[in-house]
């Protein structure tokens, strides 16, 4: 795939919500941009007009409303319960670092040094010592660690922190995607072994995984970095990546790292073991952030707004009823009704929500709710009631149903199942159809042109995936002089996401090169499958 981001600036995102003159009055608030035309203008204009942020006067930064935080709860519901499980336990640490601290891992400071905000001034008065806004948190846990581990009775240590990080970033802010603070938690754990640790580092990706598919209904391919793209000052880096088919970007969905014993070496972390020697721990790191959202938006939103999947919609079920108010007594039986079918859905843990504004058309609602993602929309009119049915219709493909009052919250419960399970294989589908397969730097490009992720045999070497990034950056840029900016804001230059595990190679149909198979690149014996 191409390098990620979210393409050039689009559209009215920061401008009151309101369409083109002439169009019904009712529609002013709904979605314009189209996804499949400019899809960063639709991308900013969703995450505004349905609800989930409001911009902010510094660049780079935004305002979590309550309908996008909700998500972000649920997400850390299920996460912290299942690291919980695992033994691991929460703490906070403070958001400064000391310039001393920061810089202790040489590697790990140069690859976060350009997006580090610092502290200067208190007041009037220039600090002594400028204090950094933490980019991430080894520097501010470790010697922390290092007190706290003394023997090997203390071992492992696991800790976790839910926290706002800050980075500088100049690259073009997006929502969710890259933004200068955001929300996410990071796990820091320190074992005896490499063993173990390594054990602990697929296990947390194996939950990142989780997340995206079983709550996010977002499919997600697990493997390991390559040497130039993991973790500055560490081992070895896992990562899940995910794609955006509208505009041909795969993106990182989350990271589980193991440190080695690099940061036990600059921090001290030393432990007595069973024989009474003095031996270095091992240590991971892992972090999932609110780009989770993001990425969720991009694959399932659709021009008419958000399309959540159950497991994470704030409210999963909206009924609307639809009085007519020349009839009392009709409009007394809806009324009753809505009550009854909203008492019956929470009762059974459906997050249910009734649309009764007096002010608003049925139209409206209908249009408003779809924005924003609600997964089932049940109408209730006066027929309704007669027959003894609700009309309910699946937001994620707008097909209508009428289901019987008799055992309505187990059919409304199936229907929200089915719809998480359907959303995800298509989101698969589509997915696997954009992985294209290369073994030759001609079949590469082509690939890339198409805007898809490509499986090539690959050496494994930096300097081959250095050259094949700038040679792939000017062939891109060369054959795109004289024709118009691409909408989508690719900037050609290919860059390896990930070296996926067997597993994942395995459902697609892939396998690891067979001996003697060269690289696609530079015609070195090929080590590896690598996803570009």
């Amino acid at each position: 795939g191409k390098a990620a981001g979210a393409g050039k600036k689009g559209g009215s995102g920061g401008q009151q919500a309101g369409g083109a003159e002439g169009k019904k009055k009712e529609n002013r608030d709904g979605m314009e941009a189209k996804k499949e035309d400019d899809f960063s203008a639709w991308y900013s204009q969703i995450v505004v007009r349905s609800e989930l942020i409001e911009f902010y006067d510094i660049s780079g930064c935004y305002i979590l409303r309550p309908w996008s935080y909700a998500m972000w709860d649920t997400v850390h519901a299920f996460f912290d319960a299942e690291i919980k499980k695992r033994g691991v336990e929460n703490a906070y640490f403070p958001l400064f670092v000391s310039a001393a601290r920061l810089n202790a891992e040489k590697d790990h400071v140069e690859g976060f040094s350009p997006e580090v905000a610092w502290v200067t001034r208190s007041g009037q008065s220039e600090l002594e010592e400028h204090v950094a806004v933490r980019p991430t948190s080894e520097t501010i846990m470790y010697p922390a660690f290092a007190k706290w581990i003394r023997s090997h009775r203390d071992l492992p240590l696991k800790i976790n922190q839910w926290s706002n990080v800050v980075r500088w970033e100049f690259k073009h802010p997006t929502p969710f995607l890259r933004s200068r603070e955001f929300l996410w938690q990071e796990g820091h754990t320190a074992y005896p072994t490499l063993e173990q640790a390594s054990e602990e580092v697929l296990d947390i990706l194996s939950l990142y995984k989780r997340v995206y598919e079983e709550l996010l209904a977002v499919p997600v391919i697990r493997g390991t970095k390559s040497e130039n793209e993991k973790f500055a000052g560490g081992l070895f880096t896992t990562t899940v990546e995910g794609f955006i088919p509208a505009n041909g970007r795969a993106i990182q969905g989350g990271t589980s790292h193991c440190l080695g014993q690099n940061f036990a070496k600059m921090f001290n972390i030393t432990f007595e073991d069973e024989h009474g020697t003095r031996q270095m721990v091992w240590q991971n790191s892992w972090g999932i952030t609110t780009r989770t959202l993001g990425v969720m938006i991009m694959v399932h939103g659709d021009n008419k707004g958000l399309v959540l999947p159950p497991r994470v919609a704030p409210v999963q079920c909206i009924i609307i009823p639809i009085l007519k108010a020349k009839d009392a007594d009709a409009a007394a039986a809806v009324s009753e009704r809505t009550a009854a079918v909203e008492r019956e859905l929470a009762a059974l843990g459906i997050r249910v929500r009734v649309e009764d504004r007096k002010d608003k058309t049925p139209g409206w609602k209908f249009n408003y709710w779809e924005l924003k993602g609600v997964p089932l929309r049940i109408e209730l009119g006066p027929r309704d009631v007669e027959s003894k049915v609700v009309t309910v219709c699946r937001r994620c493909d707008g097909e209508k149903t009428t289901i019987a009052d008799e055992g309505l919250g187990d059919s409304v419960r199936a229907m929200l199942d089915n719809i998480q399970a359907e959303m995800l294989d298509r989101a698969r589908a589509e997915m696997d159809a954009r992985i294209s397969r290369a073994s030759t730097w001609s079949a590469f490009m082509a690939g890339l042109e198409d805007a898809n992720m490509v499986l090539t045999p690959w050496c494994g070497q930096s300097e081959c995936e250095e050259r094949a990034k700038k040679r792939s950056g000017a062939e891109s840029k060369q054959a795109m002089e004289g024709q118009e900016e691409d909408q989508r804001g690719l900037t050609g230059a290919a860059k390896t996401l990930c070296v996926p595990f067997d597993d994942e190679l395995a459902r697609i149909g892939a396998s690891k090169p067979s001996e003697g198979d060269p690289c696609f690149a530079c015609g070195a014996p090929a080590k590896a499958t690598c996803l570009w």
